[in-house]
Order: structure tokens, then C-alpha cells, then sequence
């Protein structure tokens, strides 16, 4: 048992470290060395979690697909905007979430499956839309898997903007922005009055969803919203 949580700490402290230098150097410039540096294990530490630079990169595309969800809401519009109003508030806090979305876009990680952030998100919001739809949430018009699409692309987008123009200072605004755009195309406006799309609800989700005591005891898995 002692070995296998201090092997989950040694995972870990390495996955922090790779997601430290990939967000700093880009995939390409970053190195072994860099990162056992940072890390501060052994090469063979290293190389009995992963077997290569690519595969430091796949685990913490990985990783970001082991949060809990949003709790359901009865109001599935509401689960989106929190879905990706706390996936921005993740980028503003957490460096393993910033290096997932630069890997996901780095066009020199030609090794690296990058699909797989993409296919991910675009289930969950395509997954919910559906759910919308069935409740007569959405506009009749609506193609929810397109929307989805169009949804996941548009904030790749503005995260990178917000990336560049303020180190992601400004990107909850930013968020709610594109939210307040895209969302009266697609949802019923008796609908869309009634869901808080504001840069201070992601906070409140943040809140809601800090893991508690229990639940880390137990080793299961968490939102890390700080």
C-alpha cells in the first residue's frame, strides 16, 4: 500500500512537472532533462511511469478527462455554461490544464495525438445539447452535434486569444462573451433568461465542486478548482 501511494505521488509530481515545461518551452523545445530537473526523480523513476516524451504528453491530454463533471442540473443550457465556464476558470488556476490546451494545440507535437481534448469536449457539450433538446430546451432549428462543434471550436479560440493578449486574465470575461453570442442562436430565449452565464459564476462552481474530505480520503477523484 506504501509503495503504491508513494508510486501515485512520484506519477503525479512528474505530470506536474512535464505540464510546468510543455505550457513554458511548447512540446518540441522541452526535455527529459528539463523535466526530471523540475520533477526532481530519477530517469528510471521516470521511464517506469512513461516510456517517452510522447507519452508524458498523452498522459496529461489524459488527465484532463478525469474531473468529476458538473453535477446535473435540471436546466441542461445551465450544465453547458457551467461545463465551460469552469473549464476556463481550470485554465486560469491549474498548470496541468494550461499545458493540456497548448499541447492540444501545438502544431509542432506532430507525434502527439492531439485529437483526443477535442472528441472529448465535443461529446460532453454534444451529450448535453441532446439532453436540451429532449427537454425543449433548444431551437428547432438546432443540429447538436454541429452546435457542439461550433462551440468547442469557438472556445479553443478564445482561450488562445485570451492566452496571448493577457495570460488568460481575461478569459472568463472572454467566455461569457462568446456564451452571450453563440447561446441566442441555439436556445429558446424563455430558456436562455433564466441561466447565469456571468464570469463570477464559475467561481460558485469552483466552490461547489472542492473535493471533500471524505472523497480525497477514499482516493477518488476530484475537481481541482485552486
Amino acid at each position: 500500500m506504501v509503495k503504491q501511494e508513494r508510486a501515485i505521488r512520484t506519477r503525479k509530481a512528474i505530470l506536474a512537472a512535464a505540464a510546468k515545461i510543455f505550457e513554458e518551452r511548447g512540446y518540441r523545445a522541452a526535455t527529459i532533462s528539463e523535466i526530471l530537473s523540475a520533477a526532481g526523480v530519477t530517469k528510471g523513476a521516470l521511464y517506469f511511469h512513461f516510456s517517452s516524451k510522447e507519452e508524458l504528453a498523452q498522459g496529461i491530454l489524459h488527465e484532463q478527462d478525469q474531473w468529476l463533471p458538473i453535477p446535473d442540473r435540471a436546466c441542461k443550457i445551465q450544465q453547458i455554461a457551467d461545463t465551460v465556464l469552469l473549464h476556463a476558470y481550470r485554465l486560469q488556476h491549474d498548470p496541468l490544464v494550461r499545458a493540456g490546451v497548448r499541447l492540444s494545440l501545438d502544431q509542432q507535437a506532430e507525434e502527439v495525438d492531439r485529437r483526443g481534448p477535442f472528441t472529448h469536449w465535443g461529446d460532453i457539450i454534444g451529450d448535453l445539447l441532446a439532453k436540451a433538446q429532449a427537454q425543449g430546451e433548444v431551437l428547432p432549428h438546432v443540429s447538436t452535434p454541429e452546435t457542439a462543434d461550433v462551440l468547442v471550436g469557438a472556445f479553443a479560440g478564445v482561450q488562445a486569444m485570451s492566452q496571448i493578449m493577457s495570460d488568460y486574465q481575461d478569459l472568463l470575461a472572454r467566455v461569457s462573451a462568446l456564451l452571450r453570442h453563440l447561446l441566442p442562436s441555439t436556445v429558446l430565449p424563455s430558456v436562455l433568461a433564466a441561466v447565469d452565464i456571468t464570469p463570477g459564476r464559475a467561481g460558485i462552481i469552483a466552490t461547489e465542486l472542492r473535493p471533500s474530505p471524505e472523497n480525497t480520503a477514499n482516493g477518488r477523484p476530484t475537481v481541482r478548482a485552486d
